[in-house]
């Protein structure tokens, strides 16, 4: 069937397949207007001495990344008959800093389209394909396309081009030429009209390039199509077939100055099906998206994309063989060396590849598949370097990356895990929210806590519930647990109300956008929200360490603290019973807060400076002198001493003590407050200590 070019055109994308006797071996897709290949007048925006090159504006949203080996040493001189402003600023020679400075204005073309979060890549080198030869106005010297065998044919074309360069401005050297593929048989005359037109088109450029200032774009590259037509369409192809009708006059339009032979190939596809369903090209398309393709024999190949470079497993997969393990690996790895060199032109991989053949002991059968590698990689029209194939079983290759790959321009990295290919499992989920429902359900005060999870990790968290029944009992709360179908697997709402409803609705408002309350975990970010403050809380609610007291007043049913105790009603989950029983529990309630009050006030004082310390440690000592059947009788009574008694130091109650000053930065005490005496020698403030030893009134 020989080589054929179908070109499908849509609104939104244009597609062009390749295709060699009926396999397909090329696919390109362009979505809005190409990069590569225009020329700029850019503006130096910096210069990295350190990386070696220069971020240049081209007034696009990154700048462009111009590395120091593409920098020219001297500016490009108007051509004959262009005069007035220079067509950009001098360069200099020598390093980065030499060459460039920032806010000169410079001609630049794109080399590479932007990827991922890089910008595009550019060189000052300026190159103007064509059909049958590359201008490069910028440098001197010929060449000639490696895929043209013939030397004599070779020879020809060399001294061709040595003749056809035009000449260079302000200098006596000619213009550098390349000459292509399509070149081969071709007539002087033909390459002569070719180098006209890309003169022409270089004139065009550089009288832009006087007249606009940077940022400008100067020459604006063909699309699609019409690179096909300027690359790909020579006298190894068969046919054209296009959809569009005018895509299809465009092409002819293209093809006058071309040899007759090519117009007469060029088809308009008419037939009611689309062409690539009728030409079978959607399912191999398909295919060429997938991580694993199958071999003939029954091998497969797996395709692994990393930031720095793509790996190429081979494995034998069902295949067997039939004579010896040598022969069936041989066989294995030199149909896949075919296949990956066809993978390779179809996904359009570029920069560094790994091919992870299989391992063989035959320095022979070793040197046969690197041969049947290079041998299927000469189609390709990218540059590609192979290195040696190593002991392991390794090849690495790189290639030239110009356009954004199929995998890029398809698809997208996977929102569900973020490119990572795997995500945590239900059981390392539901450990994680059992942690959180414990913080939660000690910390905050509705009598529900709702789990709304995926329904593997709800599963995974019901299949034993003697956790739940635990930190229920412990807790006082109800815990609800939700499945929550379509919710991401490494994802929880956990959130509190007066009852299930009341917290479901609570997760609803805050998805919303409302003023909802709720925690909600996403491990693969690796961040927890706290629980917002209720509404009137005076204190944030924050967990609370446990001491024995507090562990046995949970076990006897007593208050778990005063912080939940606070504005709260008789009978309400977490507060102690009426009648004698409770009175009990509240008077040891109160007992067991003036002793943390009083670890508190130790705290207090060793966080202070050491002459502070001091002095209350010497107060306190003075208050532990007093008799203890004083400090006995005033515990019990829960009041001061008469007006007009002795205190231990011999001074009288209602000698009025000096009053707080601003400077030291401490309200008195309430008149309400008590405090007692017989506790100031293990560490109260020297502010409890005075006014504990002054009258009421005075206080």
């Amino acid at each position: 069937m020989g080589r054929e070019i179908l070109a499908s055109v849509d609104p939104f994308e244009v597609r062009v397949a390749i295709l060699e006797d009926g396999v397909l071996t090329g696919y390109l897709v362009e979505r809005g207007v190409p990069l590569a290949g225009n020329v700029y007048k850019g503006r130096v925006a910096s210069v990295l001495p350190g990386m070696e090159a220069a971020f240049i504006d081209i007034g696009l949203e990154r700048n462009a990344f111009l590395p120091l080996a593409d920098i020219r040493q001297k500016r490009i001189v108007p051509m004959p008959g262009q005069e007035g402003e220079e067509l950009e600023d001098q360069i200099g020679r020598g390093s980065i800093t030499e060459r460039l400075r920032v806010g000169q204005e410079i001609l630049l073309q794109v080399t590479k389209e932007p990827r991922g979060s890089k910008g595009a890549r550019a060189t000052t080198y300026v190159a103007l394909p064509g059909h049958y030869v590359v201008l490069m106005p910028t440098v001197t010297g010929v060449g000639v396309s490696r895929r043209i065998d013939d030397e004599q044919e070779r020879k020809r074309l060399r001294g061709l081009a040595q003749r056809l360069g035009p000449p260079r401005a302000g200098v006596r050297d000619r213009m550098g030429l390349i000459v292509r593929t399509a070149a081969e048989g071709m007539a002087e005359r033909d390459l002569a009209d070719d180098v006209r037109f890309l003169l022409q088109l270089w004139q065009g450029v550089t009288e832009r390039a006087r007249t606009s200032r940077a940022p400008a774009l100067l020459y604006q590259d063909l699309g699609l199509i019409g690179r096909v037509v300027r690359d790909l369409f020579t006298g190894e192809v068969d046919r054209f077939v296009v959809d569009s009708p005018a895509e299809f006059e465009r092409i002819r339009d293209l093809l006058t100055s071309f040899p007759p032979r090519l117009l007469e190939r060029v088809q308009l596809h008419r037939d009611p099906r689309p062409l690539f369903e009728a030409a079978g090209v959607e399912r191999e398309i398909e295919r060429a998206l997938h991580r694993k393709v199958w071999l003939p024999s029954g091998g497969y190949l797996v395709f692994d994309r990393t930031e720095a470079a793509t790996v190429i497993d081979v494995n034998t997969g069902k295949y067997v063989g039939k004579t010896d393990q040598p022969s069936t690996i041989l066989k294995t790895n030199i149909e896949a060396a075919r296949e990956v060199a066809r993978q390779i032109r179809l996904r359009d991989i570029g920069g560094i590849i790994l091919i992870d053949f299989i391992d063989m002991d035959s320095e022979k059968h070793r040197r046969q598949v690197l041969a049947a590698l290079q041998e299927a990689v000469r189609r390709d029209r990218t540059k590609i370097h192979i290195i040696d194939l190593t002991g392991l079983g390794l090849v690495e290759l790189t290639r030239k990356r110009v356009y954004q790959n199929l995998e890029e321009i398809m698809r997208i990295a996977c929102p569900y895990c973020e490119g990572r290919g795997r995500v945590l499992s239900a059981e390392s989920v539901a450990v994680r929210v059992r942690r959180e429902l414990g913080r939660l359900a000690l910390t905050s005060r509705g009598r529900v806590v709702l789990v709304q999870a995926h329904p593997d990790v709800a599963a995974e968290l019901t299949r034993d519930e003697r956790w739940k029944d635990a930190l229920e009992g412990e807790s006082r709360k109800t815990i609800v647990i939700r499945a929550q179908p379509g919710m991401h697997i490494e994802r929880a709402n956990l959130s509190t109300g007066a009852s299930a409803e009341a917290a479901e609705q609570e997760v609803q408002a805050a998805h919303n956008g409302g003023d909802g309350k709720h925690l909600w975990l996403e491990p693969m970010r690796g961040e927890v929200l706290d629980l917002p403050e209720e509404d009137g809380a005076d204190t944030p609610l924050l967990p609370r360490r446990r001491g024995f007291l507090g562990r046995l007043r949970s076990w006897v049913g007593g208050v778990l603290g005063p912080r939940r105790a606070a504005g709260r009603p008789a009978g309400e989950p977490g507060m102690p019973p009426s009648g004698a029983a409770g009175k009990w529990q509240r008077d040891k309630a109160d007992r067991s807060e003036e002793w943390d009050k009083g670890k508190a006030d130790r705290k207090s004082i060793e966080a202070r400076s050491s002459a502070e310390a001091s002095e209350e440690w010497s107060q306190g000592q003075a208050d532990a002198r007093t008799p203890r059947k004083a400090r006995r009788w005033r515990h019990r009574r829960g009041r001061l001493p008469p007006s007009g008694a002795p205190d231990q130091s011999g001074v009288n109650s209602k000698q009025r003590l000096p009053e707080t000053s601003e400077a030291d930065g401490r309200e008195p005490r309430d008149a309400d407050s008590r405090q007692d005496p017989g506790r100031q020698g293990r560490g109260t403030d020297a502010r409890g200590g005075a006014e504990a030893r002054a009258p009421a009134e005075d206080r």
